[in-house]
């Protein structure tokens, strides 16, 4: 029998990566459309992902903290106080069948392509906190224009900041649906029988697939319920409005009976 333990550490950042725009800063790296791949010198490897995550596996601390730090040189303007991580230990032992226990994924072998389609969903496990964050926020946002719709009846006139949080809420909706790929199948599953219960087991082991459903569900509530406050003061303009254009119409008329 043959055992050995690894270790993937992500890390998520509120920023997207431009994969297109690092590969050039970080030449040893592998480029394909959904990541920038590199083996650190001292081992391990290196996954960073269009949506703000980054990957170690087998990677030591200090190292991860040197590779961060040349993403963030290579990343102006890259924000570190709102970073989200998640850590999975993998256990390798060639008598098992992929599984979870007590929160160590157990698998028979390790490969490249295993590596990197249990990276990917680490990676989405960590961000899937951050937008989780964002959304409860926006929660917060919504909860207080509806008390203030409750308890005055209407809104103010103003709508831009209404509108302006409409297309956050959309903006993240649309990042969750098309960065995250949360429901896409990996490539490498197809020809690795082994590779696709790894890959079920991690989506049930941090619980994917209803997180990812929540958020849709809780960003849509938002979005319902931000239209309707933004067409209740809609109304009270078009109503103030209205009620200019009769009042401008009675005073001509008023002038009118003046001068004659």
């Amino acid at each position: 029998m043959s055992e050995s333990l690894h270790s993937f550490f992500a890390t998520a950042y509120v920023e997207n990566f431009p994969l297109k725009e690092l590969a050039p800063l970080f030449p040893e790296a592998k480029r394909s459309p959904r990541e920038l791949i590199w083996e650190p010198k001292t081992g391990g490897t290196v996954y960073v992902y269009p949506f703000g995550a980054v990957v170690f596996h087998n990677v030591a601390p200090e190292i991860r903290t040197a590779e961060l730090a040349r993403i963030a040189t290579a990343r102006a303007g890259l924000t570190k106080s709102q970073v989200m991580n998640e850590e999975l230990t993998v256990r390798v032992d060639n008598t098992v069948r992929p599984d979870m226990e007590g929160g160590i994924l157990v698998i028979d072998q390790m490969t490249s392509e295993r590596s990197g389609i249990i990276a990917l969903t680490v990676a989405q496990s960590a961000a899937m906190d951050y937008y989780e964050t964002i959304v409860d926020q926006m929660f917060v946002e919504t909860d207080k224009l509806s008390e203030r719709l409750a308890k005055h009846g209407t809104m103010p006139m103003r709508t831009r900041g209404v509108v302006r949080f409409i297309g956050a809420a959309l903006g993240a909706r649309n990042e969750v649906l098309s960065i995250l790929h949360l429901l896409d199948k990996p490539e490498a599953i197809w020809d690795d029988p082994g590779a696709e219960r790894i890959y079920e087991k991690l989506r049930l082991e941090f619980d994917l697939v209803d997180r990812y459903q929540a958020l849709e569900h809780k960003l849509k509530s938002v979005e319902d319920v931000l239209e309707i406050i933004t067409d209740v003061a809609r109304d009270r303009r078009l109503f103030l409005l209205e009620a200019t254009v009769v009042l401008l119409i009675l005073i001509e008329i008023i002038l009118g009976l003046i001068r004659h």
